[in-house]
């Protein structure tokens, strides 16, 4: 692949998974499988019922998850990772790897300034 920074579709990328949810949440998705609104709010410890609805509408926008309302009283929401959205599996994980290695990095160099004191 050539990389031509003019043509580059990073930022594209990161506009649809960038934040502090969103990742946590596709990866719900991607090891529980469906789940109702009030797991994933369960799953993701600190998100405001509001921000899981933004995030959630956000993913569900690009093609990334799936909504679906059940016919019923009270309403039943489920949410499910799209045949689409499992293509952010392997860069999801690739992201995962590189934060454990970039907060080792980090822990080292910490450690080495204060070995020097």
């Amino acid at each position: 692949m050539e990389k031509v920074p003019e043509l580059c579709k990073v930022e594209d990328a990161l506009g649809i998974l960038v934040g502090k949810w969103k990742p946590l949440i596709l990866l719900h998705l991607l090891k529980n499988g469906t789940q109702r609104f009030s797991e994933l709010k369960r799953s993701v410890p600190g998100i405001t019922q509001k921000m899981l609805t933004n995030q959630l509408r956000e993913l569900e926008d690009e093609d990334i998850i799936k909504r679906y309302v059940y016919p019923q009283v009270p309403p039943k929401v489920e949410y499910s990772i799209t045949d689409y959205g499992r293509t952010l599996e392997p860069i999801l994980e690739a992201m995962h790897e590189w934060g454990t290695k970039h907060t080792l990095h980090k822990m080292e160099k910490i450690n080495k300034k204060t070995e020097k004191l």
